[in-house]
C-alpha cells in the first residue's frame, strides 16, 4: 500500500468522500469520526499525514486539541486542517498549534491532493538527498536534514516539517533575500497565504531558546533573509 493518510471528520458523508478520493490516489486511508477514536489509533500507530477538521462531534475545538496532542506524539508528522471555519483567528490558531497547512472545505479536490503531495515531496526530497548539504551550520544554527533536527546555540528547536524547510531554505544562502515566491518553491508550499504566520512561529520558537534571536530579517517589499554572520 501507499502512504497512510488519516482523515478525522465527524460528518460521515464528507469523511467517506475524502477517504474515497485519497484511496483512488493510491493512499492507504484511516478514517475517524471523533477525537478520542483518532487519538487512540494515533497512539497505537501514527499515519504518514493527518487531515483534521476543527469541530468534531460535541467538541467545537476538538481538532485544535487533537492537533496539539498529535504534535506531542510527533514533531514532524505533516498535519493539515480541513475545515469550514475560515476566520483569520482560526487560521492563526491552527498554525500556532503546529499545523503545516490550513485549508477550507470549499477547496477543490485536485487542489487538496496537490497540497498533500507537496508535503510528501518535502519528505521525499530529504530521502532522495535533494537537500544539497546533509548538515548545515551557520554560526549558532545547525540543521540536520536527514533527521529534520534543528539546534540553536546547542539547544534543540522543535520545528514542524514546513518550518524546517523554510529555515533550511533561508539558511542555505545567508544574506540573500528569498522572495515569497522563492520560499513557496524551495519550501514546497503551494501558495504564500501562510508564509507570514509560519515565519512568526519560527521566530517565536528560536526566541524561546534565545531571547535575542534576530537571524531572520524581513526585507520590506521583497521577502526574508537569514542574516550573514
Amino acid at each position: 500500500m501507499g502512504r497512510r493518510i488519516a482523515i478525522v471528520e465527524d460528518e460521515a458523508a464528507i469523511r467517506d468522500n475524502y477517504a474515497a478520493a485519497f484511496a483512488r490516489q493510491g493512499y492507504e486511508v484511516a478514517a475517524y469520526a471523533d477525537r478520542p477514536q483518532a487519538l487512540a489509533a494515533f497512539r497505537a500507530r501514527l499515519p504518514d499525514l493527518a487531515v483534521i477538521d476543527i469541530g468534531l462531534g460535541d467538541e467545537p475545538e476538538g481538532g485544535f486539541t487533537l492537533c496539539s496532542e498529535l504534535r506531542g506524539l510527533s514533531k514532524r508528522l505533516p498535519i493539515i486542517f480541513l475545515t469550514a471555519r475560515d476566520s483569520d483567528f482560526d487560521v492563526v490558531s491552527g498554525l500556532r498549534l503546529g499545523a503545516d497547512d490550513y485549508l477550507t472545505k470549499d477547496i477543490s479536490m485536485p487542489h487538496l491532493l496537490a497540497r498533500i503531495a507537496a508535503l510528501f515531496r518535502r519528505i521525499d526530497a530529504l530521502a532522495d538527498g535533494e537537500a544539497q548539504e546533509e548538515a548545515i551550520e551557520r554560526g549558532p544554527l545547525r540543521l540536520d536534514a536527514m533527521r529534520l533536527a534543528a539546534q540553536w546555540r546547542g539547544q534543540p528547536v522543535d520545528l514542524t516539517l514546513t518550518e524546517f524547510w523554510m529555515v533550511h531554505t533561508l539558511a542555505k544562502t545567508p544574506g540573500h533575500v528569498k522572495s515569497r515566491d522563492q520560499l513557496m518553491h524551495d519550501a514546497r508550499l503551494v501558495d504564500d497565504g501562510t508564509i507570514t504566520s509560519h515565519v512568526k512561529r519560527i521566530r517565536r520558537k528560536f526566541a524561546a531558546v534565545d531571547a535575542g534571536f534576530d537571524a531572520i530579517e524581513s526585507v520590506y517589499g521583497m521577502g526574508y533573509r537569514w542574516k550573514a554572520q
